[in-house]
C-alpha cells in the first residue's frame, strides 16, 4: 500500500494506534486509579514497578518497531512476501525475547527491585506485583507483534477495538481482585497484577482470531509453516537495537527518575505517580502520532519518494499538539474537577498538592508531542543509531540534573519535575542538526 499523506490519512492511521500503542499505558492507568483508593503504599508502589513493567514492555516494543519500519518499507514497495517473512522472523524473535524477560523478572525482580528502595513496605508491594505480572509478558509480546503488522501496513481499526476490549476486561478484574468482589479473593496488588495478565491473555486471543479471520490479510498467508530466517531475525535486530536502546534508555531514566525521588519520602513519590498517570493520559496521541510518523516515513522511504518527508512530520507534529492541549489544559486548569471522577476520595490533599507539579508537566508535555515525531521520523528513515546517541546525551544531562536537584540542592519536586525540560531541548538539537544535514536518498532501511 502506498501512502500520500494526508492530515486526514495521517489522523486515520494514527487514532487507532493512538489507543493500541498506549496499551500498557492504559493498562497501568487503570491499576493506578484503583490502587489509589487501596493505599498511598501500594499507589506509591505501583508507580515505581509500574515503570519497570513498561521498561520491559518497552523493550519488546522497540524490537516491534524494526519489524514495522521493514513491514512498512515491504507495504510501500507492494511487496507481499516481504511482509509475510519479515513479520514471521519478528515473531520468533519476540517469542524468544519473552521468555527472557519472564525469567529475569520472576526470578531476578525482588533482587533488583532491592538495590533502589528503601521503604520495606513499597519493596513487599513491588514483589507482590511482579510475581503475578511477570506472566503478561508473553501475551503482551504477542500484541506488539500483531500491533507492528497492522500498522505496517497500515490497517489500523482493530487495534483500536482490541485495546478498549483489553481496557474493559482489565478494568472489571481490577475491582473484584484488588478489592475481593463476586466471590473473588481479596489481593491487593497482587491482584492488579493478575488482573492485567489475564486480560491480555483474552486480548491476544481476540487479536489471534481476528487475524485469522482477517480478509484484508488473507493474501500475505500469514498462518503458513514460517521458516527460521536469522538474516531476517539479525536485519531486524540491527534496525530494532538502537531503538530498543532508546526506549531503554528513556523509561530507564524515568525508573531512575522515580528512586531517586523515593529519597524525597513516600508522599512525594505517592504525588510523582498521580503526576505521572496524567502524564499517561496526556502521552496517548504522542504514541500513536509517533507510530504513525514511523510508518508513514518508512512508506514513502519505501516509495523512494522522499520530497513529503519533512511535510508529513510536520502535519503530524502540528495535529498532535492540537489534540494533546485538547486534553492537557482542561486537565492541568480544573484537576480536581477532571480527575475526581477517577480519583476522588474523602481525602484530596494529593491532588491538591500536586497542582503546581501539573503546571510543569504542561511545558514537558508541549515539548513531548512535538519532538517524539521527528525523533521518531529519524527512525523511519533507517538513521536509528543517530536517534540512540541524541537519546542517550539527552539521558546524561537529564539524570545529572535530577541527580543534582535532589540529592545535591535538596530542592523541591516541582524543581526536580522540570528538569525534564532539559532532556527535551536536547532532544531538540539534536533533530535540528539530523534534519539539516540528512540525504534521505543515502539513507538504508535493512530490508529483505
Amino acid at each position: 500500500m502506498k501512502l500520500t499523506p494526508s492530515v486526514r490519512q495521517i489522523i486515520a492511521i494514527a487514532l487507532p494506534i493512538m489507543i493500541g500503542s498506549a496499551a500498557q499505558n492504559v493498562l497501568q492507568l487503570s491499576d493506578s486509579i484503583f490502587l489509589y483508593h487501596l493505599s498511598e503504599t501500594d499507589f506509591a508502589a505501583i508507580g515505581f514497578v509500574g515503570v519497570f513493567y513498561l521498561t520491559i514492555n518497552a523493550i519488546g516494543y522497540g524490537f516491534s518497531k524494526g519489524g514495522q519500519i521493514i513491514i512498512a518499507n515491504m507495504s510501500g514497495r507492494q511487496d507481499v512476501a516481504g511482509i509475510r517473512r519479515n513479520f514471521q522472523a519478528l515473531g520468533i524473535f519476540e517469542a524468544i525475547l519473552a521468555i527472557t524477560m519472564f525469567l529475569f523478572m520472576y526470578f531476578a525482580g525482588p533482587w533488583f527491585f532491592g538495590l533502589f528502595l528503601q521503604n520495606k513496605d513499597v519493596l513487599n508491594a513491588c514483589n507482590e506485583f511482579i510475581k503475578y505480572r511477570s506472566f503478561g509478558v508473553f501475551f503482551s509480546y504477542i500484541g506488539i507483534t500483531l500491533i507492528a503488522l497492522y500498522t505496517g501496513i497500515a490497517k489500523t481499526k482493530f487495534i483500536m477495538i482490541e485495546t478498549i476490549f483489553l481496557l474493559i476486561v482489565n478494568g472489571l478484574l481490577n475491582y473484584a481482585l484488588i478489592f475481593g468482589k463476586w466471590g473473588l479473593p481479596a489481593m491487593g496488588i497482587a491482584g492488579s497484577a493478575l488482573a492485567s495478565t489475564i486480560a491480555e491473555a483474552l486480548g491476544a486471543m481476540v487479536f489471534i482470531l481476528y487475524l485469522y479471520f482477517d480478509k484484508n490479510v488473507k493474501d500475505l498467508r500469514i498462518f503458513s509453516i514460517p521458516k527460521i530466517e536469522i538474516s531476517l531475525i539479525k536485519n531486524q535486530f540491527n534496525l530494532s537495537a538502537p531503538i530498543v536502546a532508546q526506549n531503554f534508555v528513556s523509561l530507564g531514566s524515568w525508573f531512575l527518575f522515580f528512586a531517586i525521588i523515593e529519597d524525597m519520602g513516600e508522599r512525594a513519590l505517592a504525588i510523582s505517580n498521580l503526576v505521572r498517570i496524567v502524564y499517561l493520559i496526556l502521552s496517548i496521541p504522542t504514541w500513536g502520532f509517533s507510530s504513525a510518523t514511523n510508518t508513514i516515513v518508512g512508506n514513502l522511504m519505501g516509495q523512494r519518494n522522499y520530497k513529503p518527508i519533512m511535510s508529513s512530520m510536520k502535519k503530524t507534529a502540528t495535529v498532535c499538539f492540537a489534540m494533546t492541549m485538547l486534553i492537557a489544559l482542561p486537565i492541568v486548569i480544573w484537576p480536581d474537577i477532571i480527575l475526581y471522577p477517577l480519583l476522588g476520595s474523602n481525602d484530596m490533599s494529593l491532588i491538591t498538592d500536586s497542582h503546581p507539579t501539573l503546571f510543569v508537566l504542561l511545558a514537558i508535555i508541549t515539548c513531548n508531542c512535538i519532538i517524539s515525531i521527528y525523533i521518531n521520523g529519524i527512525a523511519g528513515v533507517g538513521a536509528t543509531m543517530t536517534g540512540l546517541r541524541i537519546q542517550t546525551i539527552s539521558a546524561i544531562a537529564y539524570l545529572t540534573m535530577i541527580y543534582l536537584v535532589v540529592d545535591i540542592w535538596q530542592a523541591t519536586l516541582n524543581v526536580a519535575w522540570s528538569t525534564e525540560i532539559i532532556y527535551w531541548l536536547v532532544q531538540l538539537a539534536g533533530v535540528i542538526w539530523f534534519f539539516s544535514t540528512v540525504k534521505f536518498d543515502k539513507q538504508n532501511i535493512v530490508s529483505a
